[in-house]
């Protein structure tokens, strides 16, 4: 029987692609920012990577302490407050001007931003049956793109006129009005509070991350985290210097590989409920993978072709979180949901923050700018990939039998 999208249903969806826009752009934001960021404050690519990591470890921490109550609660009272202060500690950002108060604020960022994806997650896997997760995290992950075509190169030309901090002030504001809409108009979610659950917080946590069936899906979200959090926070720096990009043609790439991207991700959340979740898994894996070890061995390379690969990598990694996220959306049970979705975000987040920092140790920037052992990172990617391949197979045949 075929799944009847309402208006509520189209606004939900859009509301919770919106938060996601604002949750991503922050994120992203500090990666084209990195040559400035690094330049003005007169810190070191390690120090830069610890930057990065001290925001995914804070939200690592704050979603296993999260998941033990993620159940227990009206889901839009916890994104709401959750939201509230990642936009509060977003503002901070925006008036940081010493290093130590930069990893101060993104740590605080991060203890709140890393809970919100879980939280949404959760709401579409409540709203949504699972044929049709595919194109409604498909449009949700367009957040991703639209970060890209409207939020970095806008964050990016402001902090050209006003300074890095200006982006997250920025950012703090669209996101305060999405509080808004949301605190309005997105109905109470608490279907899953019919369910019997576990009603000691930590005793919840450590059943559902102990439990046996959930482990694989857990090492595959492990895995998963490892290309971005590893790729991205050098991709500005790797682009001028090794690439011969110029500072201002970022602003280009990242807006023509955005609108690929939004317009890619839709029709991969569509192909992966024809085709199946896990063989466009297998699919956009494989081919990312092999850009992935194209892409980094690249010395100076003329423009058209660096705005091709971006595209295509972007558009085949979104394809596999958009399959990974809908197959891994049915692995729980319901009483479970709200704290599988919490410890996943947690462990992405964590494994995200420790790779972070070993590409922070493993590539070295040369007195010229220069990125040495970038391609180490491709490595590493591909290997990652291909591990994540068999283990979500596992998962993938888990779920089916749940059928």
């Amino acid at each position: 029987m075929e799944f009847k999208f309402t208006r509520y249903h189209v606004f939900v969806v859009g509301l919770l692609a919106f938060l996601q826009f604002t949750v991503v752009l922050d994120f992203l934001i500090l990666s084209p920012l990195g040559v400035l960021v690094m330049s003005e404050l007169q810190i070191t690519t390690e120090k830069f990577g610890y930057v990065v990591s001290a925001y995914a470890f804070s939200a690592g921490i704050s979603g296993l302490l999260a998941a033990g109550f993620a159940d227990r609660f009206d889901r839009k009272k916890l994104l709401l407050f959750f939201y509230i202060g990642f936009v509060l500690a977003t503002f901070l950002c925006g008036i940081a001007v010493h290093y130590e108060f930069l990893l101060f604020v993104r740590i605080l960022t991060g203890m709140f931003a890393g809970v919100l994806s879980s939280i949404s997650f959760a709401i579409v896997a409540d709203l949504f049956p699972l044929q049709v997760r595919g194109r409604v995290m498909g449009f949700i992950m367009t957040a991703f793109a639209a970060s890209q075509v409207f939020g970095l190169p806008i964050g990016i030309y402001i902090s050209n006129l006003w300074g890095w901090q200006s982006p997250f002030l920025m950012i703090a504001s669209v996101s305060g009005v999405v509080g808004v809409f949301i605190f309005l108009f997105l109905k109470p979610v608490t279907s899953h509070l019919d369910q019997k659950t576990d009603t000691h917080a930590f005793h919840h946590l450590v059943t559902t991350l102990t439990m046996p069936k959930y482990i694989p899906a857990f090492i595959a979200t492990t895995l998963m985290a490892t290309g971005g959090f590893m790729l991205m926070p050098f991709g500005s720096a790797f682009s001028v210097h090794n690439l011969g990009m110029k500072l201002e043609d970022l602003p280009f790439i990242y807006m023509v590989t955005g609108i690929v991207s939004m317009l890619g991700g839709p029709m991969m959340g569509r192909l992966s409920d024809s085709i199946g979740k896990y063989n466009m898994f297998v699919i956009a894996s494989s081919i990312a993978a092999l850009i992935i070890l194209y892409f980094t061995r690249l010395t100076v390379t003329p423009l058209p072709i660096v705005i091709v690969l971006n595209s295509l990598l972007f558009v085949f990694i979104a394809a596999r979180m958009i399959s990974a996220n809908a197959i891994n959306s049915a692995v729980p049970e319901l009483h479970d949901r709200g704290a599988f979705m919490a410890i996943s975000s947690s462990i992405q987040q964590i494994s995200g923050g420790i790779a972070a920092s070993v590409a922070g140790l493993i590539v070295i920037q040369t007195p010229s700018g220069y990125l040495e052992h970038y391609e180490v990172l491709g490595y590493v990617v591909a290997t990652a990939i291909v591990c994540t391949v068999i283990l979500m197979y596992q998962v993938n045949q888990m779920v089916m039998g749940k059928k």
